[in-house]
């Protein structure tokens, strides 16, 4: 059965009318969200580290159990999303987000500040792309490509807003005051945002692909859908990995760390760019193959930065390669579901095969500074976060849904 095909049973949209306030909002509100409550945070760290005197990485493990937590509480959301839609669940997790900002501004000790960053957890499981994804997928059927890319471009715009926005705000403000600030803005965009602009009847859920008939708890425990997890969780640790390394290991072959910096922030906009080509590579590759080409291709970049000595404009153009194969991998993630079980249980599957994706991103912080030394610098760490993307390319070999 063909992907058209498939989306004409399984989706049941193609003709409904989309509401037209949905995806600008879903923009503006993923650019404010992911700068607020994700990007923020490794700018105003050092600030918060020095001004607490608590240590960098007690407070990168408050923040990364948040992250653990959204892994976790996207899985019920998911399913409240199948059901009722995202206006109830991302206006919430936007307020929610609001609290959980005003509380590690006001957090008196590090229990407190855990504790908030805790609560934060589930509002990036309620506001980040998972809902937002759901939303499209479901208003959007047969066109969900496009309007995925259009909201993942916007997200891919948050760090570029509003880390230099939070820097600026922290060179007159406290790192308390800052946050308090950036909390006013995101509840006066997201919550609002949420609330007026997601009110459009919720489709009902479309009807399963003629040849799969299981709930999604039935399709979660086949090897296809176990193996896909699997892959996605090693590909999004290498990824998250080669991202959190790449100052250190820039620096360790001689650039400077503003150089270094300039080279992080240009595999960013690569992640832009390669958002932009996802549709292309969708029409010309079948889902197997193109999952595995682009854990393959990511594999092999972070191969050639663990190889390559420079020169350091080469260096660049690698690092922008492996920003574009993330920012195609995001929208892998997006589609994997409906390219292969349909719509029906959209979002507890998304969210099913985004759990250990999450974690493994947590975890990368910590797990690429613990192997350094052991494994005899950088270049060496990056030699083996490319045997993981290798592997979890090889395993996507093995996902194949029945035909």
């Amino acid at each position: 059965m063909t992907t058209g095909r498939l989306d004409a049973q399984a989706t049941g949209t193609e003709t409904r009318p989309r509401p037209r306030a949905v995806l600008p909002a879903l923009c503006a509100t993923q650019i404010t969200s992911w700068g607020i409550v994700y990007y923020a945070f490794p700018v105003l760290n050092p600030a918060i580290t020095a001004d607490t005197g608590w240590s960098p990485t007690a407070t990168t493990a408050a923040f990364s159990a948040a992250l653990l937590v959204s892994a976790l509480a996207g899985i019920p959301l998911g399913r409240v999303l199948d059901r009722r839609g995202p206006r109830a669940v991302m206006t919430t997790g936007s307020a929610l987000g609001v609290v959980a900002l005003l509380a590690v501004a006001a957090a008196p000790n590090r229990a407190a500040f855990t504790a908030a960053w805790l609560l934060a957890g589930t509002a990036m499981a309620a506001t980040f792309y998972q809902p937002a994804f759901a939303a499209v997928t479901r208003w959007w059927g047969e066109d969900r490509v496009r309007a995925l890319t259009v909201v993942t471009l916007a997200g891919g715009l948050s760090s570029t807003a509003f880390a230099p926005l939070t820097a600026a705000l922290a060179g007159h403000l406290s790192w308390r005051a800052t946050y308090g600030v950036l909390a006013a803005v995101l509840a006066l965009v997201t919550v609002p945002a949420h609330a007026l602009a997601l009110r459009a009847p919720w489709p009902p859920a479309p009807p399963p692909p003629v040849h799969r008939t299981e709930g999604s708890r039935s399709l979660a425990r086949t090897r296809p859908f176990l193996t896909l997890a699997a892959a996605l969780m090693l590909n999004s640790f290498a990824m998250f990995a080669v991202v959190i390394a790449l100052v250190a290991l820039l620096t360790a072959r001689g650039a400077d760390p503003t150089a270094a910096a300039w080279a992080l922030g240009l595999g960013g906009a690569g992640q832009t760019l390669g958002r932009t080509l996802y549709a292309v590579l969708a029409r010309h590759t079948g889902v197997t193959a193109r999952t595995f080409l682009l854990m393959a291709t990511g594999g092999a970049t972070t191969a050639a930065l663990g190889l390559v000595p420079g020169p350091y404009p080469l260096l660049v153009a690698l690092a922008v390669a492996a920003g574009m194969v993330r920012g195609n991998v995001t929208l892998l993630q997006a589609t994997a579901v409906t390219e292969r079980w349909g719509t029906t249980h959209y979002g507890r599957l998304t969210a099913l095969l985004a759990a250990p994706a999450t974690t493994a991103s947590a975890l990368a912080p910590f797990a690429v500074t613990a192997l350094a030394t052991p494994l005899g610098g950088y270049p060496h760490v990056f030699l083996l976060l490319a045997a993981c993307s290798a592997a979890a390319a090889l395993l996507t070999l093995t996902a194949r849904t029945p035909s």
